[in-house]
């Protein structure tokens, strides 16, 4: 039997982010959904998602799986009752499928309606998930507290270097072989501040919990990081950020400010990018919902960047409050963007053309060149799909 996560029908409202990913495979906390639903069964999962990402992100099912909702944030409880599922039975919290163990599946069509016939097991415990594109930061904080305690249970910190001051020392989680130079400030207090190993925080940097650096990340001279942020594998952040969520890979490396923001995999932020998070008139914020069409409450008072994978902006850009990039997009000039930019768009205020495919991958490849990777033929097809399909949108 296999533990495959399936995209929940919210999948759309996570947008860009899903355009290249299925929702396991988003960050929020420490941990993708899916390393987290990894650590609490003890297995491998698969993934049942969209035709046109499904040869990246193979399903391999076997016969009678179990599948669970990569939206829900997995706990042990809820580990436990998947566990027990029997053939032909799911789990379920109001009005949300958790899991169902059931035949394989061929493809994510249909799938919702099949598992809403099942026999239904009612679990009693507490379920949250990511249903919203703006929930990837503003559940940053719980998701980050509970990862914390969850992989450092029973566990002890490396020693904190002397030259470095921390207040909360009961918070501060140190993996072997994470470098912390002189003159950090570290206030884990307010939250947990976990430091994974082949990171680095760099001299002079100042710190406030909750706050999450993934392996091989670095955090430049003299940042200023608020919580609750999550600085993804191999990301480099400097300048002020303050509650945001970035995935792998990619980098803010000098001054400028970022919050309530979400940053995907092998984006750039030019340096002294500066993003708006709050309306002058400290107004509700209102989004682009790219799928539905039409601008959407958030129903929050701050929220600011949420950038799609492989998109870049030139130095002294300026996002507005509730800014949403979609995927490889290339944007500069003096002015701020539109609040909506399409994937595959070229340009700025003055004007948007869309950034040829070939010439777009091959940016892809050289920045991904320089960690000694590439994209594979199968996510290659993944954003020729994207680029074809929002060509389509415009006609």
């Amino acid at each position: 039997m296999k533990y495959i996560l399936f995209d929940s029908t919210d999948r759309d409202r996570l947008l860009p982010f899903t355009h290249t990913r299925p929702i396991a495979d988003i960050r929020c906390g420490i941990l993708t959904m899916r390393e987290r639903w990894e650590s609490y069964l003890g297995y491998a999962t698969t993934t049942l998602t969209e035709a046109y990402l499904q040869s990246v992100f193979p399903q391999g099912s076997t016969g009678d799986d179990v599948y669970i909702n990569g939206a829900v944030f997995a706990n042990a409880a809820l580990a436990a009752a998947i566990k027990k599922l029997q053939q032909g039975q799911s789990l379920v919290k109001g009005d949300i499928i958790i899991a169902a163990c059931t035949m394989a599946q061929q493809s994510i069509s249909g799938f919702h309606d099949h598992v809403k016939s099942m026999a239904a097991q009612h679990f009693e415990g507490d379920v949250y998930a990511l249903k919203n594109v703006w929930d990837i930061f503003s559940i940053n904080d719980r998701a980050i507290r509970e990862d914390f305690t969850h992989i450092t249970k029973g566990r002890t910190s490396a020693p904190i270097p002397a030259d470095v001051t921390v207040s909360g020392k009961e918070n501060l989680f140190i993996e072997e072989g994470a470098n912390i130079y002189a003159g950090c400030i570290i206030n884990a207090t307010a939250g947990p501040v976990y430091i994974a190993k082949d990171t680095e925080i760099l001299e002079g940097t100042l710190v406030r919990g909750p706050l999450a650096v993934c392996e091989q990340a670095v955090i430049k001279m003299g940042a200023k990081m608020y919580g609750a942020t999550t600085i993804g594998p191999g990301c480099k952040v400097g300048g002020e950020i303050n509650n945001a969520v970035f995935f792998a890979n990619s980098n803010k490396a000098h001054d400028g400010y970022l919050g309530n923001a979400v940053i995907g995999e092998w984006c750039n932020l030019g340096a002294d990018t500066n993003c708006s998070n709050l309306k002058n008139n400290y107004d509700e914020i209102k989004i682009w919902d790219e799928a539905a069409n039409k601008s959407v409450k958030t129903g929050l008072t701050f929220c600011g960047l949420l950038m799609g994978d492989h998109s870049k902006c030139g130095i002294n850009t300026m996002f507005n409050t509730g800014t949403v990039v979609g995927v490889s997009c290339n944007l500069f000039g003096g002015s701020f963007p539109e609040k909506f930019v399409r994937s595959f768009s070229w340009g700025g205020s003055e004007g948007i053309t869309t950034y040829d495919f070939n010439r777009a991958m091959e940016t892809a490849n050289r920045m991904m060149g320089r960690r000694h990777k590439q994209l594979t033929d199968a996510e290659t097809a993944m954003y020729r799909h994207i680029f074809d399909h929002n060509k389509q949108t415009l006609q």
